[in-house]
């Protein structure tokens, strides 16, 4: 039996973990979490976090998607400390510049017996999977077949060597024992036990000379002293291969701890979130905006979006993570602070896209003023407008408390810019009457009026007249909104004149005079 129990809060160790995400494609909000879960640990307990490039397969390699990967991470705060981008002792971080390394572990795994030379060709293989198919069965690699096959174990050492001088392309396998039941002690699922029995004999280094993930990342955890392998739960039926390599290669004493992190699911709850739910349900599921080279197809970003990276980083750390307590709105230090792998859930964690939106709202009212306006000026500028950073921000405090994103709060004031073109009609409909342009041309006359234009000063002109003539302050208040809005919405009114200023407040209230008296 092989049982390995290291301690989950075993930390006598420097703690060193990595993010090792392959260059296939975009980085899925689930691998971001997988990093920001390794951030929030290594940063707890002051250790190194390591970025490691996992490029071995490379028919599935796609321009830009490395670059893609660092981006994103600079965008989520989270801070490489080795790796690629930024070197360090262990260097080189890309698996693909590592080639070297791997073969002499896979022939050491030869000679001790623990892996074999298969010649196997894929068409070959191809047939035996045919005919346990039409037997309404399921070829397996393993100890049941393995003696039966073109490989090290059954042919003869004068044939190996035969095959491998005429340069007969073969790969390396490991040698699944027979009958072991393996028992890990993963810090989330508790105890894992597997019978090797189930087990294929996994290739470990391809006909092309590349390794495969399974001793490319068990060597190269090892080599850069790796404390804490955290990782997502699609790789848990590969621990028990990860483990029985680790003991193959005498590093029982130094094998990390594992943590495997539940899946992140549909917002329905069933089934891991892909892609293809964003695109029917419309939100992303990547954390930037990203263009496939090969088809031109552009995938919308969280950072486009519109979200804080704080609030994406925010409900990333909530699924699937619990800090026990009722709080929901987290800094990255109070997170690193809170942060426990003995917290994390077993059970898959339901993505919602409207508490997505409710914690970039959180962010967007606590944020900054000036932050708050600069990134609203960017939009101006796109909308054709300009204005002083004070006016902006003046805007933004006024209407953000109705806006989830800043692009939203144009929605909410872009009348401060634009005059309206037309009135809503069944607001016009219902409260522009015979008597309202009298009413309307007398307002402007008293704003023209007040000495210092203040919402203070103009609410206390206008109340006061509309109290002493006995007139309803909807009555003139609703179209005087229309007016200068276009519709009835927005903020205190008065502080939309004071905004707007005294000039341009009277010329939209007797524009609207005109137009709609006509």
């Amino acid at each position: 039996m092989s049982d390995y129990k290291p301690s989950q809060t075993d930390i006598s160790r420097k703690v060193r973990v990595r993010f090792a995400p392959s260059p296939t494609g975009p980085l899925h909000i689930g691998g971001v979490r997988t990093a920001l879960f390794n951030y929030l640990f290594v940063r707890r307990h002051n250790g190194t976090f390591i970025l490691r490039i996992e490029d071995t397969d490379q028919q599935r390699y796609v321009e830009g998607a490395e670059e893609y990967i660092i981006e994103s991470l600079k965008w989520c705060g989270i801070d490489v400390d080795e790796g690629v981008g930024v070197g360090g002792t262990h260097a080189p971080y890309r698996q693909s510049e590592r080639q070297e390394i791997y073969g002499k572990y896979a022939e050491q795994l030869v000679e001790s017996g623990h892996a074999y030379l298969a010649f196997d060709t894929p068409g070959e293989l191809d047939d035996l999977r045919q005919q346990k198919e039409k037997a309404g069965e399921v070829f397996q690699y393993d100890h049941t077949v393995r003696y039966t096959l073109k490989n090290s174990l059954a042919l003869s050492p004068g044939k190996v060597e035969e095959l491998r001088n005429k340069g007969v392309p073969y790969v390396i396998r490991f040698k699944m024992p027979d009958d072991r039941e393996v028992v890990i002690n993963d810090i989330v699922r508790g105890e894992v036990r597997v019978s090797t029995s189930t087990l294929d004999d996994k290739v470990l280094f391809k006909a092309d000379g590349m390794p495969t993930y399974h001793l490319a990342n068990v060597a190269d955890d090892h080599l850069m002293e790796i404390t804490h392998v955290i990782r997502g739960e699609e790789w848990l039926p590969s621990l028990p291969l990860h483990v029985l390599l680790y003991e193959a290669f005498g590093w029982k004493d130094t094998m990390p701890s594992f943590a495997h992190l539940p899946l992140l699911l549909k917002p329905g709850g069933q089934g891991k979130l892909s892609k293809r739910d964003g695109d029917k349900l419309g939100f992303p599921v990547f954390p930037l905006q990203w263009k496939d080279p090969g088809t031109g197809e552009v995938s919308e970003g969280y950072r486009e979006a519109g979200y804080f990276p704080e609030a994406f980083v925010n409900l990333l750390a909530l699924l699937g993570w619990n800090p026990g307590t009722d709080q929901e709105i987290f800094s990255m230090g109070e997170m690193i602070s809170q942060f426990s792998l003995e917290k994390v859930h077993k059970a898959g964690a339901r993505f919602d896209p409207e508490k997505a939106k409710w914690f970039n709202h959180q962010y967007l009212q606590n944020a900054g003023p000036g932050r708050v306006a600069g990134e609203f000026m960017k939009i101006l500028q796109e909308k054709g407008h300009s204005a002083d950073p004070g006016y902006a921000g003046q805007i933004c405090l006024l209407v953000r408390e109705r806006a989830n994103f800043v692009h939203e709060i144009w929605d909410q004031a872009s009348f401060f810019f634009e005059r309206p073109e037309v009135y809503d009609e069944k607001l016009v409909r219902k409260k522009w009457k015979e008597e309202t342009p009298m009413l309307l041309e007398k307002i402007a006359g008293l704003l023209e009026d007040i000495e210092l234009f203040v919402a203070e000063n103009i609410s206390q002109t206008v109340k006061g007249y509309l109290e002493g003539e006995g007139i309803g302050f909807g009555n003139v208040m609703i179209p005087v909104r229309l007016a200068l809005v276009g519709e009835g919405k927005g903020p205190d009114l008065f502080t939309i004149m004071e905004l707007l200023g005294r000039e341009e407040t009277i010329e939209r209230i007797r524009l609207a005079v005109e137009k709609l008296s006509a």
